[in-house]
């Protein structure tokens, strides 16, 4: 990694960010990444010192791994946490404590994979696998399309984990909206081929994920940030798309922050890509123009390759954050999610910013074996 003048980085990375009620420190984010650290669903000590260590090391704002909302097919392993059950919440109560002793904020990621979900996986093995059309991402009829009470039990469930996590004392609650997983399925039109008012056009596909931010909303205090996470590519399906043109793009971000999102968080595999012909602007960047929220990018922020290629076996290096101090210094995005890096070092920002970027540990696919 090439050296940086140390004020440019500071001024930059260390800015402070306020939305609604959540002030944050600097401008860096720790990216939601499944760990399936939780036994029986439940956040244990370990997962409790995981997040406080990279609060610890300068982290303004840490999103928790997707956590599963009280819905019996919204999960697919007994080892991912829930957002529901006295056991879970008070393990989610001694996280949110532990990264604030640390001096950091932190948003649970609540989360419903839909048709993602294996016929009798756990946590509720006999649960059916339902989505908006019954459509997997590879196109197969393998599963139960919503009825109007499925939406209504889901999208209540949402509100619910929304208002646990206020009561809980989190600085805020992202909403899992992109991936391909249940929200984006409704997003999407290749898996939306609904008749009624939840498909069709853009903004009709985007009625689902509205009605869960405006249910959140209604369900915790004014200034609870809501963050929506979004984007368009899916697991195994990296051209997809939800919006092929700004305009499109601009139709679904309105409506979810009409319904009361007050966060964009665009995930890309590479930040530094445009998502647009004739701008380079990346999908964050555009996010922000077009809805005029705060946005948060991500996607490979200081390693050589993208996430993907860690399951090939390749290695990933550290590299040049150049490119990303550009875009945050003409307030492209306001926020940048760093994941692997992260994952790799839990002092990765303090190192960045003391300028000890030769004493980064790069990440390794060991590192997804353990809770570091």
């Amino acid at each position: 990694m090439s050296a940086h003048p140390l004020d440019r980085v500071r001024d930059i990375l260390v800015r402070p960010f306020s939305v609604g009620g959540l002030n944050l420190p600097n401008r860096v984010v720790m990216a939601p990444m499944t760990r399936e650290f939780s036994p029986g669903g439940v956040p244990g000590e370990d997962v409790a010192r995981y997040y406080a260590r990279r609060a610890a090391g300068g982290v303004g704002l840490l999103v928790t791994e997707g956590s599963y909302i009280d819905h019996a097919s919204a999960g697919n392993s007994a080892r991912v946490p829930h957002f529901y059950g006295d056991k879970a919440l008070a393990g989610w109560s001694a996280v949110a404590e532990a990264v604030h002793r640390e001096g950091g904020r932190i948003m649970p990621q609540l989360w419903h994979v839909g048709m993602d979900r294996a016929a009798g996986n756990p946590p509720v093995p006999d649960a059916p696998r339902i989505g908006p059309s019954g459509i997997a991402l590879d196109g197969s009829h393998s599963g139960r399309e919503m009825t109007q009470a499925d939406i209504d039990n889901v999208v209540a469930a949402y509100a619910s984990a929304a208002a646990s996590a206020e009561a809980l004392g989190f600085d805020g609650v992202e909403i899992h909206g992109g991936h391909g997983y249940l929200v984006d399925q409704f997003l999407w039109a290749h898996t939306n081929r609904r008749t009624d008012g939840y498909g069709g056009d853009v903004a009709r596909r985007t009625r689902f994920a509205a009605e869960i931010v405006a249910a959140c909303r209604a369900a915790v205090s004014d200034d609870f940030p809501i963050s929506f996470r979004l984007s368009q590519w899916k697991v195994n399906h990296y051209g997809a798309r939800i919006a092929e043109t700004p305009q499109e793009l601009e139709t679904v971000l309105g409506l979810l922050a009409e319904a009361g999102a007050d966060v964009f968080h665009c995930s890309t595999r590479r930040f530094h890509l445009p998502e647009f012909e004739g701008s380079d602007l990346n999908l964050a960047g555009w996010a922000k123009k077009l809805s005029g929220k705060p946005a948060v990018s991500v996607g490979s922020v200081g390693m050589s390759n993208e996430f993907l290629d860690v399951f090939q076996g390749e290695q990933a290096a550290v590299t040049d954050i150049g490119n990303l101090l550009d875009r945050m210094e003409r307030d492209e995005f306001d926020l940048i999610a760093v994941g692997r890096a992260l994952l790799g070092d839990p002092e990765w920002l303090t190192k960045i910013l003391s300028g000890r970027t030769g004493e980064l540990t790069p990440f390794h696919v060991s590192r997804i074996r353990t809770l570091h």
